[in-house]
């Protein structure tokens, strides 16, 4: 650096009147040339490599002047013509590549003769994602309204001098263990896990969540069949007060209608099944509890054998009674058929 360039330097990052981005990039080439790092260039004036480097290279070719304007930036982009943006809009929602279930950027960017990223930014505009499916299931139970009702009913308005469990069961949970081991998580890797595992046997958990209280009454037994629903039955009837009516909310699984169940509730007159309509197992309220207990103590979990399953989820369950937090149910009959009424209008409406 000139001695003339060091002086008009110091004089612009000494003036009050000087805009502060002159300042800043005076202030770098005059630290890199009295030869400070860059690293302390970065700290002392609190910026970045990249400014650090833009500058002291724009000095490097341009000189003072380099560093007194910024250079013109481009103009504003080419706008796509109207007709071209709804031809793209058209594909997306009504067409389907021969040799593909939906369109990707770069297989329509080639149908249409446009960019991958311009497909990309009229996507992002219309609200467009072809890569991504949301599942659901409509019930066509004849009886919906009623059973809807009674569920519903149970969960905003409970009866007096009754308790209120929310049943349902997890067969087949699977006692998983890798076949080697994992390595730990640290920064910037996550925790590995091998692809493969092996299978020690399998568990089902009988669950009845007391939708007053959030506390669980929770069995594992071997199989799925009416004789456990009835051992599972026998253990809520022994766990529960004598003089309180017991109404169970249950779907439509055939164990709960076999004869010999019938038989059973027919000799136990304070339990009452109420059955959720088919296909809607969401008003179900124990299912939100089956999900929690298997995403954070089974998915990842590594068992030996089925007793280590079996220990895991019994631990889990005097966890949740320990620190019970209920299922507080909002939604009203009326909200629930006017959704329902709309994804009725939805499928008959021609797309």
């Amino acid at each position: 650096m000139s001695s003339n360039d060091q002086v008009t330097l110091e004089r612009i990052a000494r003036n009050r009147n000087t805009s502060q981005k002159l300042v800043l990039r005076a202030r770098i080439v005059l630290m890199s040339a009295h030869g400070r790092a860059t690293g302390e260039i970065i700290r002392q004036l609190e910026t970045s490599m990249p400014t650090v480097t833009r500058w002291r290279n724009r000095y490097q070719t341009s000189g003072i002047p380099g560093l007194l304007k910024d250079r013109s930036r481009p103009g504003r982009k080419k706008q796509i013509a109207e007709n071209k943006v709804r031809e793209v809009v058209e594909k997306t929602l009504h067409d389907k590549p021969l040799q593909a279930t939906h369109w990707s950027t770069r297989s329509l960017a080639v149908a249409v003769g446009l960019s991958p990223a311009t497909i990309q930014r009229i996507w992002k505009a219309h609200g467009l994602k072809p890569h991504l499916v949301h599942s659901f299931k409509l019930s066509r139970d004849p009886h919906f309204i009623e059973k809807l009702h009674d569920v519903v009913g149970l969960y905003l308005n409970p009866p007096e001098h009754a308790m209120v469990f929310s049943v349902d069961e997890k067969s087949q949970i699977q006692a998983l263990d890798h076949t080697q081991p994992g390595l730990p998580m640290k920064r910037g890797r996550a925790e590995t896990v091998t692809h493969d595992y092996k299978r020690n046997g399998t568990t089902t958990l009988f669950a009845a969540l007391n939708t007053l209280d959030g506390k669980v009454i929770g069995q594992c037994l071997p199989r799925h069949r009416h004789q456990e629903f009835l051992q599972f039955l026998r253990i809520v009837n022994r766990q529960t007060a004598k003089g309180l009516d017991i109404h169970l909310i249950l779907d439509n699984y055939a164990t709960h209608n076999h004869p010999a169940v019938k038989e059973w509730l027919a000799k136990h007159p304070r339990f009452s099944f109420h059955f959720v309509p088919t296909s809607s197992s969401w008003l179900n309220m124990v299912e939100r509890w089956l999900g929690q207990i298997t995403q954070k103590r089974i998915r990842r979990g590594v068992f030996p054998s089925v007793p280590d399953l079996i220990a895991a989820i019994t631990e889990y369950i005097g966890f949740t009674n320990d620190n019970p937090k209920p299922f507080v149910w909002t939604a009203t009959v009326k909200t629930i058929l006017a959704k329902v009424k709309r994804a009725n209008e939805a499928l008959d409406s021609p797309h």
